[in-house]
């Protein structure tokens, strides 16, 4: 899958790659994707652990009917040499595509590429079939954002990666705040470099706050739609429906692209040297451009691919 053709993911749930309870349940959560984690799965997590999980993934990747969430696995970053082995255990024609943690630069996306090649080429798999999705936790990767994203045509999802505590709070220094404004420049900048680098459907990443705090979660999941995020990434299956709710469009607004749709296509049917919609008083939507119907048709587009409409 490349970018062109990646479908828009509203959750992204994380999974131990050490518990297979947590993975089975994780896939029938109702999630639109899962991650299953074989890079930090707990803490702390020894080799002969790891070895485990590896095998324990491999035999639940072959048991999946060929339906259903969208499967990435968490590897290990090549800089560490581990990566082969994590590719060996879950490299399959199930598995969707892999996230790579703690990448710096382009050179990170061009070696796990590399590997992937030698893989699918190995395994009888089509070349370019497994995507991959870089985790941006460092100072430098948020730096060269863009250059990540158009390093490679499997990096088709992307976006800004925030922890309380993780990996990107030690890079940039930040202290969460409930309203989270401390990441809202980190998570604007990664968005706009993604859309430039053609990727469709950004996610972003993470709930901070606590399990209980739903009026919390619903404004944190609204201001990522509202700026340009499709999804995010989450950490518990009971995030799941609100995630869902904020990121899925609602009958009202498909009605109205709807009806900017079916509108320009009169127009054009009547020869009418205009199109025009609703009071006036409404400002710039009331006479109705090119650009508001070209919006109006990705938007229905989205709504299609969630399948929705």
């Amino acid at each position: 899958m490349t970018k062109e053709s990646a479908k828009p993911l509203r959750t992204v749930l994380f999974c131990a790659g050490s518990e297979e309870d947590d993975i089975r349940s994780g896939f029938a959560s109702g999630a639109d994707s899962i991650v299953i984690d074989l890079e930090e799965p707990r803490t702390p997590f020894s080799e002969a652990q790891r070895d485990d999980a590896r095998a324990l993934v491999k035999a639940f990747l072959a048991s999946l009917p060929p339906t259903g969430p969208t499967v990435f696995v968490r590897v290990q970053n090549p800089r560490t040499g581990q990566t082969l082995k994590d590719l060996r255990a879950v490299m399959c024609a199930r598995l969707d595509g892999i996230l790579i943690p703690k990448i710096d630069n382009p050179a990170d996306v061009h070696m796990v590429e590399g590997l992937l090649n030698c893989m699918e080429a190995d395994l009888g798999l089509p070349i370019g079939k497994t995507m991959i999705y870089p985790i941006l936790e460092t100072a430098q990767a948020l730096r060269l954002a863009y250059d990540i994203a158009v390093s490679s045509d499997r990096v088709s999802f992307m976006g800004g990666a925030i922890s309380r505590f993780g990996d990107i709070h030690q890079a940039v220094g930040f202290r969460v705040t409930p309203d989270a404004r401390e990441t809202l420049y980190l998570r604007s900048k990664v968005l706009i470099d993604a859309r430039a680098a053609g990727i469709r459907y950004p996610i972003s990443g993470m709930w901070t706050g606590r399990l209980d705090d739903n009026q919390g979660l619903r404004n944190w999941c609204t201001e990522l739609r509202n700026i340009g995020y499709y999804g995010m990434m989450i950490g518990n299956k009971s995030l799941i429906p609100t995630v869902h709710e904020i990121f899925t469009p609602s009958k009202e607004e498909i009605a109205y692209w709807q009806r900017l749709d079916r509108l320009l296509i009169e127009a054009e049917k009547t020869g009418a040297d205009r199109v025009i919609d609703g009071d006036p008083s409404q400002g710039e939507a009331h006479v109705v451009h090119g650009a508001h119907v070209e919006s109006a048709r990705k938007n229905l587009a989205w709504a299609r691919e969630l399948g929705v409409i």
